[in-house]
Order: C-alpha cells, then sequence, then structure tokens
C-alpha cells in the first residue's frame, strides 16, 4: 500500500487507478482496483458509502480533483443515491450480477471438460494396456476415439483448448500423448486437413511412441541428457515403433508418422535424417506437436518450460528444426501466451491463462488471482470482454509469490484437452 495515497470520495476523475478496500462480493466491479473510465464509475463508487478512497499515482493518467468547499447547508442526497446504485435496478450492480453467472457457467463448462479429459486419459490408459496382448481391439478402440476426437474438434463452429490439472497422477506417457494427438489435431483443424487425413494423423500421434515401450525404464525417466550407446538405444524407438504399427496392421500413413515424428526440417533429426518435405505432412504436424510438449514436460519437472518459453524458444532459436507455414500455424493457434502460462495484466493483477479460442488465441479466459476471493470460487476473466485489458508479460511460477503460486495452482505437467461445444470460448474456461 506504500505506493498509494488516500483521497477524499469527492476526488474521483475519469482517469484515476483505484484501489477499494473491499471484499470482491462488497462490489459490483470486475476487480477491486481499476482505472476509472467513466462518469457512471464514479458515481458507483460514490455510492458504496466510503468517505475515502486509495489511488496509484504511477497507474493514473490524471491527479486527483482539487477539493471543493464544504457548502455551507444543503441537505445531501447521498442516502437515495446508496439505495439506487445498491437496489436491484441498479446497471453496475446487474452487470456484477450477470459476470457472477458467467464465471458459474464456465466453471461448469471446465468441470465439464475435466470429466471429458479423464475419460479419454483412462481410455488411452487401457489401449496402451492391451496393446501387445489384444492388438486388433486395440487398434478398433482407438480408431473409434480418434474418430470421436476427430469429428469433434474437425466439424465444430468454433474450438477452445484448455489446461488441465496434473490430477492424473504418474501417468506422464499417457498424457504426453494425448497432448500430442490435442495438438495436432488444433493444427489439423486449421489447416483444413480431410477428415480421413486427420483420422490417420490422430491415431499416429495416440501411437507415436509406441517404441519406447521395449526400451528400459532408466532410459525414459532418467534426468540427465542421454548421450553415446544409451542415446543411440533410444533414437531406435521410432523405427521399432513403425515394425510394431505393422504388427499391430496399422495404416501405412500411421506407421509413417510413428517412425517420422523426430525427424527435423533441417535434416538434424533422427532416424533417416530427412530434410524439408522430404518427411510427409502428418509427421511434421506430430514433430511439431511432440517437440513442444517434452519442452513443458520433461522427465525432469525442474527443467520444464512454460509453455511460453517453449514456444518462444522453438521460433526464435529453434525454427529451423520445424516446417516454416506450420510452426506458424501452430502459434498462431495457441497464442503468444498458451493455456497453463502464468501473466500479469496490465492492471497489476497476476493470473494463469486457463483457455484460448484457437480463432482468437490474443483474447484468452484467465483465472485471476484476488486475496478477497477463495480460491475454489476464482475469477475468471474473459480478455475478449475486459476490452481495457491486456496481457503485459508472462512470469515463470517460481518468482510468482508462493500465496498467489498456490492460488492459481500453475501445474509442473501441463496438459490440454478440447471443448468443441458451439459456445466456444465465451462459455468455456
Amino acid at each position: 500500500m506504500a505506493d498509494t495515497l488516500d483521497i477524499s470520495i469527492d476526488q474521483l476523475q475519469i482517469g484515476l487507478y483505484v484501489h477499494l478496500d473491499l471484499k470482491w462480493f462488497e462490489h459490483p466491479f470486475a476487480f477491486s482496483h481499476f482505472k476509472i473510465k467513466s462518469e457512471d464509475q464514479i458515481r458507483t463508487l460514490r455510492g458504496l458509502g466510503l468517505k475515502s478512497i486509495r489511488f496509484d499515482p504511477a497507474l493514473s493518467d490524471v491527479a486527483p480533483s482539487p477539493l471543493a468547499p464544504a457548502p455551507q447547508a444543503a441537505p445531501p442526497p447521498a442516502a437515495a443515491t446508496v439505495v439506487e446504485l445498491h437496489g436491484p435496478e441498479s446497471p453496475a450492480l446487474q452487470a456484477k450480477m450477470v459476470l457472477m453467472a458467467r464465471i458459474r457457467q464456465q466453471r461448469e463448462t471446465a468441470a465439464r471438460i475435466e470429466h471429458a479429459f479423464f475419460d479419454t486419459a483412462n481410455a488411452i490408459r487401457d489401449i496402451e494396456r492391451n496393446m501387445f496382448a489384444r492388438p486388433a481391439e486395440t487398434v478398433r478402440k482407438a480408431e473409434e476415439l480418434i474418430g470421436k476426437i476427430t469429428g469433434s474438434i474437425l466439424c465444430a463452429p468454433e474450438l477452445a483448448i484448455h489446461v488441465m490439472g496434473d490430477k492424473v497422477g504418474g501417468e506422464e506417457i499417457y498424457t504426453h500423448s494425448l497432448n500430442v494427438t490435442m495438438l495436432a489435431m488444433m493444427m489439423a483443424r486449421d489447416i483444413k486437413l480431410p477428415m480421413e487425413a486427420a483420422a490417420a494423423l490422430g491415431t499416429g500421434a495416440l501411437f507415436h511412441d509406441i517404441g519406447l515401450k521395449n526400451l528400459p525404464d532408466r532410459l525414459l525417466h532418467q534426468f540427465e541428457p542421454l548421450a553415446g550407446a544409451e542415446l543411440r538405444l533410444y533414437e531406435t524407438h521410432c523405427e521399432v515403433g513403425m515394425e510394431l504399427a505393422q504388427k499391430m496392421g496399422l495404416p501405412a500413413a500411421v506407421q509413417s508418422v510413428i517412425r517420422d515424428h523426430h525427424e527435423a526440417f533441417d535434416g538434424s533429426g533422427y532416424p533417416r535424417q530427412l530434410k524439408g518435405e522430404a518427411t510427409g505432412l502428418l509427421g511434421r504436424i506430430v514433430a511439431i506437436a511432440n517437440f513442444y510438449d517434452e519442452l513443458c514436460n520433461p522427465a525432469n519437472p525442474a527443467a520444464a518450460m512454460t509453455p511460453h518459453e517453449a514456444l518462444a524458444l522453438m521460433f526464435a532459436k529453434l525454427r529451423g528444426k520445424f516446417d516454416p507455414k506450420l510452426l506458424q500455424v501452430f502459434i498462431r493457434c495457441l497464442g503468444v501466451y498458451p493455456p497453463g502460462t502464468v501473466v500479469q495484466l496490465s492492471n497489476g493483477v497476476i493470473g494463469m491463462v486457463a483457455t484460448i479460442n484457437t480463432a482468437k488465441p490474443t483474447k484468452p479466459v484467465l483465472v485471476v488471482y484476488e486475496a478477497g476471493v477463495p480460491k475454489e470460487e476464482a475469477i475468471l476473466v474473459d480478455t475478449e470482454r475486459e476490452t481495457d485489458l491486456n496481457i503485459v508479460k508472462a512470469i515463470k511460477p517460481a518468482q510468482v509469490p508462493k500465496e498467489i503460486y498456490h492460488y492459481l495452482s500453475p501445474r509442473k505437467r501441463v496438459s490440454y484437452y478440447f471443448d468443441a461445444s458451439k459456445q466456444g470460448q465465451g462459455a468455456a474456461a
């Protein structure tokens, strides 16, 4: 509070950045601190019954109005004003009630998406568990699952990508497969990939790491970078995976994705060091999705990058490894601040990107920290609606104060799922 000053409620004017020392539920505004932008807001603030209010000079565009001399004996209509602003007909209060109703709907949507995510993760677990014991049944179930996902994502009028919590226990490999599938299908939708090709892409993304099943666990869970014989053994998983896919009767297009998902556009990948479009389109898509997710979710959680950092690295320093057009598609869909990124807003509030609509990724839905609001009732802010707000910067979770970190719960493992409902982002968080 050292950066704020107290002023009389009569000194308010448009352009002042004010702080309300009230609980979020005790006032009609979306935030407890904001820049005044209209006379209506000033009237509402004066109707709250406060005698003074804090303002931040650094964030204000103007200085407070000078204090006017007190009138001699005119009876103030303050009581009537308070009743009007807090009564059921108050436009400000009605707007707050609409906001709260929208947040409740967003939470219901988030719960529905989380439930669907768990169901899909469990289905993938069953598929991978029975992969070798009942291969024909495994392929059928996988194709059914991918068919449903493909139809939903490609045919929906809008697509929202949600960040999920790290609640699937130790099933990081299953989550990785699902992440890569979700991200690959997101790109397929954007480039208008035909349904049949998208289905092959989804199945290839789901099974892209099946070759890892034959490798020792120590290689899969080793924190230090692999080198020498261990690295060469690890790199065999692509061709081993293709051989397993052949035995399972998976289509040739799916086999190619499994073999080529570690190839690089500049020829630095493996197993065949293919350059450019020598790698098929589906393989180039999965290569981007796989690389991004491995940056966000490495074997050693301490080495994990935030989604924002991972995208920045891929674009700024490693872009030669990826198909440039597909990389642009990937960034365009996820936005500069992908779901799971902790950010600071232009009003100083800290939040986490919860949802992006792939058609307008620069306007995500955020869960924001508000000290007076319980965590389970956290405010969800749709930046498409809050036009005065914008994201200033991304913040590393380690740099977030502990109480805010626990409130937002940025996860060590970032998992994604989709919402293809007709309501799109406006009904999703």
